[in-house]
């Protein structure tokens, strides 16, 4: 059975949409030099994979409002894709990650370049610098392509404050995601744990990964008021679930799978709903263990294995999966409500509950 993604053969029409307008953007930045390459040739390699799920919400939103197909569409969508990359490659940055999708994270890769030319200064800092600006450009790239879509300028008008606000509440949640791993958190109650990781994933995650690209389609597409509601419930329960299913990946997924070293997201120190979840269920033992190993940069193998027993044994992995399947019973009941989403749209907004929460990568 095809992907619900690659229904309106939408994966190569944005991929398409995407490459073409690289190539006139590249084209624009040539006539500065040939050093711009090192900017715009691993936003291309970046944007060649993916699941195109932001995308895909785009797209089907606009049809979730009674929309015919529309090249308009399709652009808008790739304008979703390019606000993807500049969230990863900025996110990368403040999170110091080590590789995207299995090859280095571009300011590693931009740090690798400055070594191998041996030029002068700090490699890393060139290579921070080089992705900061990569992401912008990319940032501007997705308002540019929004603007420039072809969809009608009434749709595009009603569309703006839900990109606007997209872009906003992320670059919010990014800042919470960074307060959350400086502040202290045994000063917290589990509840307040639990509660504050998942603040961080609605807004640094769950919005702009599903919530806003469905929404900025459906409003672009006149969708009522009454389903605007309904796809809102239905598009933030399955973001949030989404994320979590990523949270769950980020520690038990396979490393050939998800393109990330095993354990990666434990090195990182990243207090997400499953760790919150395992201190609420931890002894004094557990949670001195916990706080020994989480944020370890050289945390092995050994301690990678026994921290998933951790999370096995304290509930955390099971109550997260229960979190996930309550997010997707939410997506359902919302869709159900939006009684004026039909035909295709609805078959693949309900085929979507299912490929965004159970799978492997």
């Amino acid at each position: 059975m095809p992907h619900p993604l690659d229904r309106a053969d939408l994966r190569s029409r944005v991929q398409t949409r995407i490459d073409v307008e690289l190539d006139r953007w590249a084209d624009e930045l040539a006539e500065i030099g040939p050093d711009v390459v090192d900017l715009t040739d691993p936003v291309r390699a970046l944007l060649q994979g993916g699941k195109r799920l932001r995308a895909g919400f785009a797209y089907w939103g606009w049809r979730a409002a009674g929309r015919d197909d529309h090249e308009g569409a399709i652009a808008l969508a790739a304008a979703m894709e390019l606000f993807q990359a500049a969230a990863l490659v900025h996110d990368d940055v403040m999170d110091d990650s080590e590789t995207r999708r299995g090859a280095p994270a571009m300011h590693r890769a931009l740090a690798r370049a400055h070594t191998e030319r041996a030029w002068h200064g700090d490699p890393e800092r060139f290579g921070t610098a080089g992705a900061i600006l990569a992401g912008n450009l990319c940032l501007g790239w997705s308002d540019d392509l929004f603007a420039d879509s072809g969809l009608p300028p009434e749709s595009l008008t009603a569309a703006r404050p839900v990109f606007e606000r997209m872009r906003g509440q992320l670059m919010g949640g990014q800042f919470l995601d960074i307060v959350t791993s400086m502040r202290p958190w045994h000063d917290l109650a589990d509840d307040e744990r639990i509660e504050w990781a998942r603040k961080v994933i609605r807004y640094k995650s769950a919005k702009y990964s599903i919530e806003h690209p469905l929404l900025i389609g459906a409003t672009a597409g006149g969708a009522s008021a009454a389903d605007l509601d309904a796809l809102s419930r239905y598009g933030l329960a399955l973001g949030e679930a989404f994320q979590l299913r990523d949270d769950v990946l980020g520690v038990f997924g396979d490393p050939e799978v998800t393109g990330k070293p095993a354990g990666d997201d434990l090195r990182e120190g990243k207090r997400t709903v499953l760790i919150a979840r395992a201190l609420a269920g931890a002894d004094d033992v557990t949670t001195t263990r916990i706080d020994q190993w989480l944020g370890a940069p050289d945390l092995g193998t050994d301690e990678v294995e026994a921290f998933r027993e951790l999370l096995v044994v304290t509930g955390a992995l099971e109550g997260v999966e229960q979190d996930i399947a309550a997010g997707a019973q939410v997506a359902r009941e919302a869709l159900a409500a939006a009684v004026g989403v039909g035909g295709e749209a609805r078959e693949v907004l309900a085929e979507l509950i299912d490929a965004t929460t159970a799978r492997s990568t």
